[in-house]
């Protein structure tokens, strides 16, 4: 890469965290429920709502499990539809999840390191990751699924807990809205947020 196509992806990078560092309100008025394949979800504030009932019970398990200075501690979360408004509010990038950011910043004041693990394909890692940090979400990684990966969604981020946990973390929690997300094991809790039955993937 030649020092100008990077001066010039460097000043992109920065131009677009700052933008992405906006608010959920900066996007505009919540949107209409989104329909998908015929079906609509629930409007957005119920969304919300529901989310925030879950990510509750994860802030209270949080502030019991946390801090702990005998592991090292993490949680990970998925990303579309869980950290980020994804279908709520499309495009090229979207902001974080409220609920789900505040809880990611608990656990980070408390200690644990933040993980991503998404079925995302890895040449959306950039976007993803400027994303991820202009939303305001520490990252400690994020994992996305590798060139010619195959294997069902759960396989794929069951394995790559494991290689989190390989690297001495102990993750306390795994939070996600499918069952995808959380089936597999290590994680000692695990909290699902909404997919109406499948919808909202």
């Amino acid at each position: 890469m030649t020092p100008r196509l990077r001066s010039g992806l460097l000043a992109l990078l920065t131009t677009t965290t700052i933008t992405l560092g906006a608010p959920a309100a900066a996007y505009g008025a919540p949107p209409a429920a989104p329909s998908i394949a015929g079906h609509s979800l629930p409007p957005y504030q119920t969304w919300i709502a529901d989310v925030t009932a879950v990510t509750s019970a994860a802030q209270r398990y949080l502030a019991d499990r946390l801090p702990d200075s005998s592991v090292k501690p993490a949680i990970v979360l998925d990303i579309d539809n869980t950290a980020l408004e994804t279908t709520y509010r499309p495009g090229l990038v979207s902001p974080a999840t409220a609920p789900v950011l505040a809880l990611a910043r608990q656990a980070a004041a408390d200690g644990a390191a933040v993980f991503f693990v998404t079925a995302r394909p890895q040449v959306l890692g950039w976007q993803t990751a400027v994303n991820l940090r202009g939303a305001g979400y520490p990252v400690a990684d994020a994992y996305l699924r590798p060139w010619f990966n195959t294997q069902p969604d759960a396989g794929f981020k069951t394995a790559t807990r494991k290689q989190i946990e390989d690297l001495g973390y102990r993750i306390v929690a795994n939070i996600g809205n499918n069952p995808s997300d959380l089936s597999g094991g290590f994680a000692e809790r695990t909290f699902k947020l909404p997919d109406y039955d499948g919808q909202l993937i």
